[in-house]
């Protein structure tokens, strides 16, 4: 029988990689991080499964390790990003392990794993924390996919390494995101119930593989509560669109919930959904057409390049002219942060779609790139320049203000282009095209209303 161990700590080097990672992730890269739930997650110490869905690449653990900042946890990641030494030893210096995949590693590589699965259990057995995603590769959409167990063999694992006289828990969450794509958004970390095993170690003894498919179930139906679920695939697109742009935001109002907070959004989102889904089921006809006219308002939305919010309220040249003026008094502060900050927004751009293919990436290759390139260059060398050229007091001056001017520098360029929009909108040549595309909307909305109550 193992006895309970207790868990490592990081090395100093470490904790202040982990800080550094926090200001880019948390500070820069998005605008708001919530924690729904944290105060379910077990004690530090306890043996600890966290299983989750997959959304968005590095991102999904970077930001669950970057809040959870009371334990130490190990991640499950594919073996590809550790082929390079250096980088695979500092990685398992962060606690990432690798899985290998006969799909990409090859037949010979799978059975490394045995390795992986041997950390992980001991690393449980010390008390630490093991998050895995158990659908072995992020989704594209807002979609839960099948669950492999491997999470549970390793829990199991341990747990018979204790003789079955400790618990080992498995904690659901999910990852959900404002915006997959685009940097200072908003994401959200929930976190179930946990589950305890032990009330499950005398059926595993005789049952293993039955007893772990039925707890993969439970634990991927909790999950599925947890996150945004669409089941409808093959209308995803035009669900998608109504639950995000104007309808979303006119069905979060109507039910009570607030529509720019994301935890409560989230909870409007699932509500709608489902409303929409269970519509498409009594009234298969009238939500077919529904989906046809949403895909063409969308489609014709990105022809003129402009977006739904813009039929939101009356838009006339009177709030063209307030942007422009706007834009024209903050020009000289947009001019003095984007000299500094100005590389943090052209290096991911200049090699994302050359070296990025699966869109998913985008917001991981971001935060990488800005991790070891982007922000050394453009926050860390100046500061040292100045400490070592100017003084300390220019140092310190410099550090407090990057994090700002970063901040105003992204804002102004959103509001040039929503100036961009709203004069597209007013323009008289678009005139037919935007009163159809009104019209089209009305129409949408007054039978959605009709068809959910």
């Amino acid at each position: 029988m193992k006895k309970e161990g207790k868990p490592r700590d990081h090395n100093l080097l470490l904790k202040a990689f982990r800080v550094y990672l926090q200001f880019v992730n948390s500070g820069l890269y998005f605008r708001r991080e919530h924690m729904v739930g944290v105060e379910k997650v077990p004690i530090d110490g306890t043996p600890l499964v966290i299983v989750s869905n997959h959304q968005n690449c590095m991102n999904d653990p970077l930001s669950v390790a970057m809040n959870l900042t009371d334990r130490r946890i190990n991640f499950i990641a594919r073996a590809n990003v550790f082929k390079n030494p250096i980088a695979g030893r500092f990685l398992r210096k962060l606690g990432l392990l690798p899985a290998y995949r006969m799909s990409y590693d090859g037949y010979a590589s799978v059975a490394k794993n045995r390795a992986t699965l041997d950390a992980a259990g001991q690393a449980l057995c010390d008390g630490e924390s093991v998050m895995l995603f158990p659908e072995a590769g992020h989704q594209d959409k807002r979609w839960l996919g099948t669950f492999k167990i491997a999470y549970l063999k390793i829990a199991f694992d341990a747990a018979e390494k204790f003789n079955f006289e400790h618990d080992v828990m498995i904690l659901p969450s999910c990852n959900h995101y404002s915006n997959y794509f685009h940097a200072r958004t908003d994401m959200l970390i929930r976190f179930g119930d946990p589950i305890s095993l032990k009330p499950f170690y005398e059926e595993y003894k005789a049952e293993p593989r039955v007893t772990m498919l039925k707890i993969n179930e439970i634990v991927r139906e909790k999950i599925k509560e947890l996150m945004l679920h669409i089941d409808d695939l093959e209308h995803y697109d035009q669900i998608d669109f109504l639950r995000e742009t104007g309808y979303g935001r006119k069905y979060a109002i109507e039910h009570g919930f607030n529509f720019n907070y994301l935890p409560s959004r989230l909870l409007s989102d699932q509500k709608l959904v489902s409303a929409l889904q269970e519509a498409t089921k009594e009234h298969p006809e009238e939500m077919e057409q529904v989906y046809a006219d949403t895909a063409e308002y969308a489609d014709g939305l990105k022809k003129l390049h402009i977006r739904d919010w813009l039929f939101i309220r009356k838009t006339r040249w009177t709030s063209a002219l307030l942007r422009a003026l706007g834009l024209l008094i903050l020009l000289p502060l947009f001019i003095v942060s984007i000299i500094p900050t100005g590389l943090l927004f052209l290096i991911p751009k200049i090699f994302l779609k050359a070296w990025i293919k699966d869109e998913m990436f985008y917001s991981s290759f971001h935060v990488g790139v800005s991790v070891f390139v982007s922000v050394p260059i453009c926050f860390i060398l100046p500061t040292i320049l100045l400490w070592v050229f100017l003084n300390f007091w220019w140092a310190l001056g410099y550090m407090v203000a990057f994090p700002f001017m970063f901040v105003l520098a992204w804002n102004y360029m959103r509001l040039f282009w929503k100036f961009i929009g709203t004069c597209i909108y007013l323009d008289r040549r678009n005139r037919p095209v935007i009163n159809k595309l009104r019209d089209l909307r009305t129409s949408i909305y007054e039978r959605l209303d009709n068809l959910l109550k």
